[in-house]
């Protein structure tokens, strides 16, 4: 989960997506990346989004949306990229009632302890492959442990 959902988190799903799929447990895995802000509901993510997850042969046809109550009852974990994404979402998790969601910074699983997930919305291609590395690093991990 990021801010707007058209950088950050649909990198992350697409690259969750691919892993699981890779290995065959994509039967295991419900997978999606949403909002804290409705500011971009309903928008494709960021052209140089796209354009780094397909330099890595990733497609994606993600529609940025909010994040919902329901997220909050359905989904095992909600991974986000950053301490107001963190604080957010877990202001809003006390309002769930029945919250099962465990909501972690998906940094917490980089090997090479980058716990936080820089927006590159302001940056350049660069930035994005560096938002990419990072959630390849921590899919991965986040992947390999006992769930």
């Amino acid at each position: 989960v990021s801010i707007g959902n058209i950088c950050r988190s649909p990198i992350a799903e697409a690259v969750f997506r691919k892993l699981v799929t890779d290995e065959k447990v994509e039967n295991k895995w419900m997978t999606d990346s949403a909002a804290v802000s409705d500011w971009n509901v309903g928008r494709s993510p960021d052209a140089r989004a796209l354009s780094c997850l397909r330099n890595h042969g990733i497609e994606t046809a993600h529609k940025a949306r909010q994040v919902t109550k329901e997220d909050f009852q359905t989904f095992d974990y909600i991974l986000c990229m950053d301490e107001s994404n963190l604080r957010d979402l877990k202001r809003k998790s006390n309002q769930v009632k029945d919250c099962k969601a465990k909501i972690e910074l998906l940094g917490t699983y980089d090997p090479q302890k980058q716990l936080i997930i820089e927006d590159p919305y302001y940056g350049n291609e660069k930035d994005f492959e560096t938002v990419y590395e990072q959630c390849v690093r921590c899919c991965k991990a986040f992947l390999e442990k006992p769930h």
